[in-house]
């Protein structure tokens, strides 16, 4: 059985996410992922006026805020 190129191409997680899809992965509304980019919190890639994720710092972004404690944590 052989694979052909778009086959391939589907199996390929994305590295990068733009900020829409960021939102909803991360079930926040567009405001929230620009302000956390633009504070730092967020990292982002830019290429032109195009912004986009990395998924790894999405997962991360979860992590740090599941660890932390409670009456620590910001309003999202």
């Amino acid at each position: 059985m052989t694979i052909d190129k778009s086959q391939e191409q589907a199996t390929i997680a994305p590295l990068l996410v733009r900020v829409e899809e960021a939102a909803r992965i991360l079930s926040l509304s567009r405001s929230p992922i620009y302000e956390k980019m633009d504070v730092g919190e967020l990292p982002s890639v830019r290429r032109g006026a195009a912004r986009r994720i990395p998924v790894a710092a999405l997962r991360e972004w979860v992590v740090q805020q599941t660890n932390r404690p409670v009456n620590a944590r910001q309003a999202i």
